[in-house]
């Protein structure tokens, strides 16, 4: 539970970020943008690997950028059922999908741990000592 929340809080600051940088995207309210986010991250999880799917022969010839024609559909499909979100055109659509991508990637990247799941950062109050000693150069020889 706690990973969707990070990953929904992740992509409501990308969506926010990409209506103040793109022109044709903008919300009415802070709900909206919330549903906005909230929709879009289930029609990624459940839409887009099938339109992944259906579209693989287009994503091999031309070597997966029609993956960012298809994360721009997934945007411009959010105004129809969100209201108080807007997209003008699939221009600001494909375009706000790649600032979507880039500021969730970068977000993602702080709260990503080795094992590759979302973790909280955290500060670590126990220090462990590491036992051993220390060859200084001019005792060597």
């Amino acid at each position: 539970m706690r990973h969707f929340v990070f990953r929904w809080a992740i992509t409501t600051v990308a969506v926010m970020a990409a209506s103040s940088i793109i022109h044709g995207i903008r919300y009415d309210s802070v709900a909206s943008l919330i549903g906005a986010a909230l929709l879009l991250g289930i029609l990624n999880a459940f839409l887009r690997p099938i339109l992944l799917i259906l579209s693989a022969p287009l994503i091999l010839l031309t070597l997966g950028l029609f993956i960012l024609v298809v994360n721009g559909l997934m945007l411009l499909i959010v105004p129809s059922i969100v209201i108080g979100f807007h997209v003008d055109t699939f221009a600001s659509a494909f375009w706000g999908a790649i600032v979507i991508s880039i500021v969730s990637w970068i977000l993602s990247a702080f709260f990503r741990g080795s094992d590759g799941r979302v973790h909280v950062l955290t500060h670590h109050t126990q220090i462990r000592r590491v036992r051993g000693r220390v060859i200084d150069p001019d005792e060597r020889g």
